[in-house]
């Protein structure tokens, strides 16, 4: 019984990380941003260490905020050299935070928690 606990707790976990963001579209990221609503573009790469500590950090946050409605878009920083021009990320694990057309924070390679949670919630409150 504690072996399908565990496992149904382990399959839980991997969902929520599956949903908690969505391969960026240009048409998907000018809805959000027309409707104001609080996009992080997170330009990854899926064998950097440090873009896989950021998302368990950004999932946490949402599994912990569930009333707040945070939108993350992924960025492949190996395929989408196009967006990664845009966006001006000088490397994988380049996350930033846009409330409506505003950019509202710009990070690399932050790995804290309470650092990447505190802009989360301010750009909550930017205008």
């Amino acid at each position: 019984m504690k072996k399908i606990f565990s496992a149904l707790i382990v399959m839980f976990a991997m969902v929520g990380q599956v949903f908690a963001s969505e391969p960026y579209s240009q048409e998907r990221f000018d809805k959000l941003q027309a409707s104001g609503e609080l996009v992080l573009v997170d330009v990854n790469a899926p064998w950097c260490p440090t873009c896989k500590k950021q998302k368990q950090i950004i999932n946490q946050w949402i599994e912990q905020n569930p009333d707040k409605n945070l939108h993350v878009l992924d960025v492949d920083f190996d395929t989408r050299k196009d967006l990664v021009a845009q966006f001006r990320a000088p490397r994988q694990s380049t996350l930033l935070l846009y409330k409506g057309n505003k950019q509202v924070w710009f990070s690399v390679a932050e790995t804290r928690g309470p650092v990447i949670g505190a802009a989360i919630e301010q750009g909550f409150s930017a205008r």
